[in-house]
C-alpha cells in the first residue's frame, strides 16, 4: 500500500502563525500557582503583589562607629569652643548597625571624638539630628509594596524580600512540557555505545536541547522514551498527555515534514486540530502548531537547527505567555556581509553568521545554511533575518543582526579567513587557555579567498598555502601579485604533509596521482582557488594528466576534514588533504608533498594586542607540542616572520 505523504498546501508566514497561535491559546496565562521559599524563587514569576511585613531597618541604627548623642547637646561646639560630653550620660559608644540608645538622635564619628579619660570625651563640631543614623524604615517600610504581580524574582530581590520579613512567595507554576522524540533511527545517548553505532542510526540530542531551551524561558520538561515511527503508539502517547493534568504543552520531535513516516500531523488531526502546518521560514518550515484537549501540541522538525528556530519563534514565546514572562530580546547591531547571500522570495530566512570587528566595522561571514548542522548555531555569533520580501543580502551593505554573543566578546575576536587547517583549532584552544579575552573566529574559503579578504579589509589574518609553480615557493609571489598595494606581514604557522587520503588498508591500491585516472577510482576535490586544488593541478600538469579523466574532479569540499569524511563514508575512494585529517579518522595517507602554511597579517593589525597575543601563543611550546601530536606537521619555523 502506498504511504501517504504530507504536503504543505497552506503555509503561513511567521506573523500569521504567531497570531493564530496566540489567538487560540490566549487564556493559557491562567495557569495555577504555588508557594515557594524565597531561596527557591529566583527566576519565578509572582502570582500576586508582595508587601513588606516589617520595616528595614526595624529600629534606628548607627551608620558609623562613634558616639551616639542628642544633636541639640552638640550645638555651638567649635574648635575655639569645644564641648565636653560624659560617657553614659549624654554620650554613648556605639558600633555600626547597633541600636541607637534612647534619647539619642545622631552619631559622631569616632575619628571626630577626643577622649579625655575613660568617662569624658570632647568634640569640636556639632552634628544635626539623624546625622550618621539609619532611621527605622529607611530602606523598607512595613506594608510597603515590594514587588507587583508578574514580577520576575532576581537574586537581588531575595535580599529585599527577606529584609522585609517575607520568607515565601506565591508564584506561577512553571509550565510543564512533555517532549516526545520520535524516529526509528534514533538511539538514546545515555544508553548507546559510540563504537557500536551503525550506518543509519542517529544519537538523539534534540530533546535535551529543547528541554534546556524550555528551562531557559521559565518552563520545566519531561522527556519521554524515544518512540519508533509507529503512528498508533505516538497517538496514544499524545492522547494520554493531553487528557491528563500533568502537562501544559506537548512537543513531538520529528515527523512534522512531508515524509511517508512523518505522523505528527495525522496524530494531531485525529486527536484535535491542526492550526498551522508549515511556516514560510528557513530553517523551521515544517513546524506544526496544533491543539489537543485545549492544550498546545507542536510538531517540531527533526533537523536540529530547524527545531531550534521553531522553538525560538513559537514554542518559547508561548511558554513565556503562559508563565507571565516577557519574551527575551536579543541585542542587535549592524554588520556588513562579506559577500552576497541570495535568498528565496516568499521565505523568511534566519542566516547564521560569524562576526568580527575589523577596523571598527562589524564583519559578517555566513555559515553553511543546512538545517541539519547543529554547529551552524554553536559556531554562530549572530543571526541575520532576511525578510520574505527580500531576495538576499548585498555585499558590504550593513544589515541588522541579532547577537548570540556579547558585543565585547565579538570585539575581541580575531578574524582569520582563508585556507582550512586543523592547527587553527589547536590555536583557538591554546589562545583561549592563555588569554580568555581573545578568541579565534575562522572561516574556510580557500587560500585565494583569504587573499581577497585581506585585499578588501575584512579580516585580521588569512591562512594561505599558495604554491608558485615556477619556483616552488609559497605565498610570496601571490601576495605581490594580488595585494601588492597592501602592507602585510607573513608568519609561518606550520609545514605540513599533503597527500592522498584513502580508505584504511588502501583497498584500491592507490599509490599516486596517476591512479586517480583509473576507471574504478572516485575522487573528492577541494574547491577552486584553494591551495590544495592548485597543488593538485600542478602535479597533474607535471604528469601530463587531464583533470577531465578523473572521476569526481568536479566534486568539491571546503575543508580537509570534509575530504576525509567523504573517504571514510565511501563517497570517494581518494582525496587530496593533510595527514592530520587522515590520521584523525584512522584513514591511510600517501604522502605527496610538504607545503608551507602561513598567516598573512595586514601590517595595520600586526602590533595590536590581540595579534601579538596570538603570535605569542603560536610560538609557545604548548601550541607546538599539540600540533606535533596531530601528526604530519613540522613546527621548526612556526612563528617566524618571513621577509616578503
Amino acid at each position: 500500500m502506498k504511504k501517504k505523504r504530507n504536503i504543505y498546501l497552506k503555509m503561513k508566514t511567521r506573523e500569521q502563525a504567531k497570531t493564530i497561535m496566540f489567538d487560540t491559546f490566549r487564556f493559557q496565562g491562567n495557569i495555577s500557582f504555588e508557594t515557594v521559599a524565597v531561596s527557591d524563587a529566583v527566576g519565578r514569576i509572582l502570582a500576586e503583589p508582595v508587601t513588606a511585613s516589617i520595616s528595614s531597618p526595624n529600629f534606628h541604627a548607627s551608620a558609623m562607629d562613634g558616639i551616639a548623642v542628642r544633636a541639640k547637646n552638640t550645638f555651638g561646639a567649635a574648635e575655639t569652643d569645644p564641648r565636653e560630653l560624659v560617657i553614659g550620660k549624654n554620650a554613648f559608644y556605639i558600633n555600626t548597625g547597633h541600636v541607637l540608645p534612647d534619647d539619642t538622635d545622631a552619631v559622631i564619628m569616632i575619628e571626630n571624638v577626643q577622649e579625655l579619660d575613660e568617662n569624658r570625651v570632647m568634640i569640636e563640631a556639632p552634628v544635626f539630628p539623624w546625622q550618621h543614623v539609619r532611621k527605622m524604615g529607611e530602606d523598607i517600610v512595613a506594608t510597603e509594596l515590594l514587588f507587583p504581580r508578574n514580577h520576575m524574582i532576581t537574586p537581588y530581590c531575595t535580599g529585599a524580600l527577606i529584609s522585609g520579613g517575607v520568607f515565601s512567595v506565591r508564584v506561577r507554576k512553571k509550565p510543564k512540557i512533555l517532549i516526545i522524540p520520535t524516529g526509528s533511527e534514533l538511539l538514546d545517548w545515555q544508553k548507546v555505545s559510540v563504537k557500536d553505532l551503525k550506518p543509519g542510526q542517529v544519537i538523539e540530542s534534540n530533546s535535551l536541547v529543547l528541554g534546556k531551551l524550555v528551562e531557559s524561558v521559565g518552563g520545566s520538561y519531561v522527556r519521554s522514551e524515544i518512540m519508533s515511527d509507529n503512528k498508533d503508539a505516538i497517538t496514544q502517547a499524545v492522547s494520554n498527555a493531553a487528557e491528563g493534568d500533568d502537562y501544559d504543552m506537548i512537543l513531538v520531535i520529528g515527523g512534522s515534514s512531508a515524509g511517508s513516516e512523518d505522523y505528527s500531523k495525522e496524530v494531531i488531526e485525529k486527536l484535535g486540530r491542526v492550526l498551522v502546518h508549515g511556516v514560510t521560514i528557513m530553517p523551521g518550515k515544517p513546524v506544526i502548531i496544533g491543539e489537543v484537549a485545549s492544550k498546545p501540541v507542536f510538531g517540531i522538525p527533526g533537523y536540529p537547527v530547524s527545531g531550534i528556530i521553531a522553538f525560538e519563534q513559537f514554542v518559547g514565546p508561548l511558554i513565556c505567555a503562559m508563565s507571565g514572562r516577557e519574551e527575551p530580546e536579543r541585542q542587535t547591531i549592524f554588520a556588513e556581509p562579506v559577500k552576497k547571500a541570495a535568498s528565496k522570495l516568499g521565505i523568511e530566512e534566519f542566516l547564521r553568521v560569524k562576526l568580527g570587528v575589523v577596523d571598527d566595522r562589524v564583519i559578517a561571514t555566513p555559515l553553511p545554511r543546512g538545517s541539519g548542522s547543529i554547529t551552524t548555531i554553536t559556531e554562530a555569533d549572530g543571526i541575520i533575518r532576511i525578510p520574505n520580501h527580500v531576495e538576499g543580502l548585498n555585499e558590504r551593505e550593513p544589515v541588522e543582526t541579532q547577537l548570540l554573543r556579547s558585543v565585547s566578546d565579538i570585539r575581541q575576536g580575531i578574524v582569520i579567513v582563508g585556507s582550512h587547517d586543523n592547527t587553527l583549532d589547536v590555536l583557538s584552544d591554546c589562545l583561549k587557555a592563555a588569554d580568555k579575552k581573545f578568541r579565534i573566529s575562522s572561516s574556510h574559503v580557500g587560500s585565494m579567498g583569504g587573499l581577497m579578504a585581506v585585499k578588501t579589509g575584512v579580516c585580521h589574518a588569512a591562512g594561505c598555502h599558495l604554491l608558485d609553480t615556477n619556483d616552488g615557493t609559497y605565498n610570496i609571489s601571490w601576495i605581490k601579485r594580488f595585494i601588492k598595494n597592501i602592507e602585510v606581514k607573513l608568519v609561518n604557522l606550520v609545514f605540513r604533509n599533503q597527500g592522498l587520503i584513502v580508505a584504511k588498508g588502501n583497498p584500491k591500491n592507490i599509490t599516486g596521482f596517476s591512479d586517480l585516472c583509473r576507471k574504478n577510482i572516485s575522487f573528492i576535490n577541494r574547491q577552486s582557488g584553494s591551495g590544495t586544488r592548485i597543488l593538485l593541478d600542478y602535479h597533474l600538469g607535471k604528469l601530463g594528466l587531464n583533470p577531465s579523466e578523473i572521476n569526481g574532479y568536479e566534486n568539491e569540499e571546503f575543508t580537509h576534514m570534509s575530504v576525509a569524511v567523504a573517504v571514510l563514508s565511501q563517497t570517494a575512494d581518494a582525496g587530496l588533504g593533510i595527514c592530520a585529517a587522515a590520521r584523525a579518522l584512522d584513514l591511510d595517507f600517501i604522502p605527496m608533498a610538504t607545503e608551507q602554511y602561513d598567516l598573512i597579517i595586514p601590517s595595520n593589525h600586526f602590533e595590536s594586542e590581540s595579534i601579538q597575543t596570538m603570535l605569542t601563543t603560536i610560538r609557545s611550546d604548548d601550541f607546538k607540542q599539540k600540533v606535533m601530536a596531530l601528526g604530519g606537521y613540522d613546527t621548526e619555523k612556526t612563528g617566524n616572520v618571513i621577509n616578503i
